[in-house]
């Protein structure tokens, strides 16, 4: 193992660009027409476009023409929850119901009165509560619903139950359902036709595609009655302005390599991951991991040590060459409660420890080992404090 090297395995935050991605990008930036001309040069550069909608689309299980190119996830998921989201034959949904685990860009990028949007509560594994959403769903039997659940947790990991989700909002009548889907694209299987969805999102950046760019899938039927971007009619007017032509290039060529590689990456990642979690365990017995009596992606360990402090475990793995995160947000340097922890019902002195893993494309044996290696010395630390306390 190379002892200069750095191991980055913070892949949920940003998975690098792979080769041939930044290849693709790269030929991309030489096509000189914009792809709503009609000229030879516009039109190769439309011919571009549309090879990435259905390699993106082949990726999520959707027509290639549902596909709506956008800045990235958050621009996508304030979209669809902006309340202009529409299935033909139903009202516009009145009422939000979110997970209480949801990404920002949905918990605090929606544009529903406060006084209309319900937080449906998870249990310890952070898998959403589905008695709960059914009681809650009855009691708005004559209300229009929009339904947002991400797929899978940034933080933990934990995969939620669509299918069941999708059933509930279809036995109520009058539920949409979308799904922040930027986590578990390329990582999990995802089909949006066969589960049901009336809409999901995505960002290119989390499965090796350039950041900047991402897209919203909507099903047949559904629609945008009043699209956020206005203007040329770029998207089917769904979504106006000239496309990032480069990065959408790009998202669709790791769209391609991503649902290629589906099934066999799955698999070597969750090798790598629980290879991770048995070491840690064998270093810290006392470690609990988040999410672990969930479905979790395949890429993704969350974890805490008692009285091992987030902040001062990522400066040395850091110094060790080691790039993780942690499960609690952090702002002036001081690390606050993760939202998402605590909805599961971790107390605040664990989730202030908590360190997420997550493994990607270029990652191997070899960042496993280096991180075992770094964080034995975080935990050799600890006890000896321990043991002077004592």
């Amino acid at each position: 193992m190379d002892r200069a090297a750095r191991s980055y395995l913070d892949h949920n935050a940003t998975s690098p660009a792979r080769p041939a991605v930044a290849a693709a990008v790269a030929r991309a930036l030489t096509l000189p027409g914009n792809p709503s001309s009609v000229h030879a040069e516009g039109r190769a550069a439309r011919q571009a476009l549309q090879e990435a909608r259905a390699r993106v689309a082949a990726l999520v299980g959707a027509a290639p023409e549902r596909v709506v190119f956008t800045s990235g996830g958050t621009e996508a998921a304030n979209t669809v929850l902006s309340g202009a989201l529409r299935r033909r034959g139903m009202p516009a949904p009145t009422r939000l119901m979110i997970s209480a685990t949801e990404h920002a860009c949905v918990a605090v990028g929606h544009r529903f009165p406060d006084t209309m949007v319900e937080i449906l509560p998870v249990d310890a594994a952070g898998t959403l509560r589905l008695d709960v959403l059914a009681d809650r769903l009855d009691a708005c039997r004559d209300e229009a619903v929009l339904i947002s659940v991400h797929a899978a947790n940034n933080e933990t990991g934990a995969v939620q139950p669509l299918a069941a989700i999708v059933r509930l909002a279809r036995a109520h009548g009058q539920a949409l359902v979308h799904s922040d889907a930027v986590q578990a694209v390329g990582k999990i299987p995802l089909s949006l036709d066969a589960l049901g969805l009336d809409a999901l999102t995505l960002s290119g950046h989390k499965f090796a595609a350039p950041k900047g760019v991402g897209a919203l899938v909507l099903a047949e039927g559904v629609s945008l009655e009043a699209p956020l971007l206005r203007g040329g009619g770029q998207e089917a007017r769904l979504r106006c302005g000239t496309e990032n032509l480069p990065g959408i290039v790009g998202m669709g060529e790791a769209g391609r390599i991503a649902h290629a590689a589906l099934a066999a990456e799955g698999l070597r990642l969750a090798t790598l991951r629980d290879r991770l979690e048995a070491g840690v365990r064998a270093l810290a017995p006392e470690a609990v991991v988040f999410g672990a009596g969930a479905e979790r992606l395949p890429n993704t360990l969350s974890f805490a040590v008692p009285e091992l402090e987030a902040a001062t475990a990522l400066i040395a793995l850091d110094l060790a060459g080691v790039a993780v995160s942690s499960g609690s947000a952090c702002a002036s340097g001081k690390v606050a409660r993760s939202p998402v922890l605590g909805a599961m019902g971790v107390s605040p002195a664990l989730a202030a420890g908590a360190l997420r893993v997550s493994f990607g494309w270029n990652s191997d044996e070899d960042d496993l080992q280096r991180f075992l290696e770094g964080f034995e010395r975080v935990v050799s630390s600890l006890y000896r404090r321990r043991g002077q306390a004592a």
